[in-house]
């Protein structure tokens, strides 16, 4: 008999896991024929918000992106997206970039579709354009050595460009690979668990964490992470970047 009491989720002030035995469903307006579990949002201390939605076929999210931008990935399935006119195809590793300012609108093309999104209020850079729509797949973004280490590869997903105020990357660790150091840093992190399995260092607690477990660090929660078993571990995250620390 299972035992209902036991979960190894767990939320701090400085970091959570979330595994999947604990969701919650929410209800999101214009989300339609579909399962929402919102993951990591302000209310725990966050900045951004993270969401899995699992989507029947048929099964529409249609909505306008105004202070927050949108950036949806593809863990599984397919459907198309329609950003202010634009339409594409999205499967399996695809994802798409809706800045502020658009309206969106994905259609399940299979019954349990399921997208990962992040959502981030844009903070304007006087002289930068806001960026445009992007679409993209990251079968087609090759995987560079991370700090010279052939064992850890990073996919960046969106240019490296100032007019962005974000990044979503995708990091693979082979078996046994880990990272060089403990980070200590201002960037906060929000990830999930697309394969594998390893140990987390979040803070001073170690915690087991594998596909489908989702992590949200805030600033300065030292992170380090190894990777266990036979296959690689792969995680997709997001993090904010090219902005000015001080906000005073």
């Amino acid at each position: 008999m299972e035992i209902s009491a036991l979960t190894r989720s767990v939320v701090h002030r400085s970091h959570a896991l979330i595994s999947p035995d604990g969701y919650i469903n929410s209800v999101v307006p214009g989300w339609n024929r579909c399962t929402v579990n919102v993951i990591i949002n302000e209310q725990m201390g966050a900045r951004f918000c993270q969401t899995i939605v699992t989507i029947q076929q048929g099964g529409v999210l249609t909505g306008k992106t105004r202070q927050s931008q949108l950036f949806f990935y593809v863990i599984s399935g397919k459907g198309r997206a329609v950003v202010s006119g634009e339409s594409r195809y999205l499967f399996t590793g695809h994802f798409v970039y809706i800045p502020i300012g658009k309206e969106y609108h994905f259609e399940s093309g299979e019954d349990g579709t399921q997208l990962l999104s992040f959502h981030k209020v844009y903070e304007p850079l006087e002289g930068a354009m806001i960026p445009a729509t992007l679409f993209g797949n990251a079968g087609d973004i090759p995987g560079k050595d991370y700090l010279g280490d052939p064992a850890l590869r990073l996919q960046v997903l969106l240019p490296e460009d100032l007019s962005y105020d974000m990044a979503v990357n995708i990091f693979t660790y082979d078996p046994g690979g880990h990272l060089p150091m403990v980070e200590t840093h201002i960037m906060e992190h929000g990830l999930l668990y697309l394969r594998g399995q390893g140990i987390y260092r979040l803070d001073q607690d170690w915690y087991p964490v594998k596909k489908g477990d989702s992590i949200w660090m805030a600033p300065y929660c030292q992170q380090w992470f190894t990777a266990m078993g036979k296959e690689p571990a792969v995680y997709i995250y997001y993090k904010n970047v090219n902005r000015h620390p001080i906000t005073l």
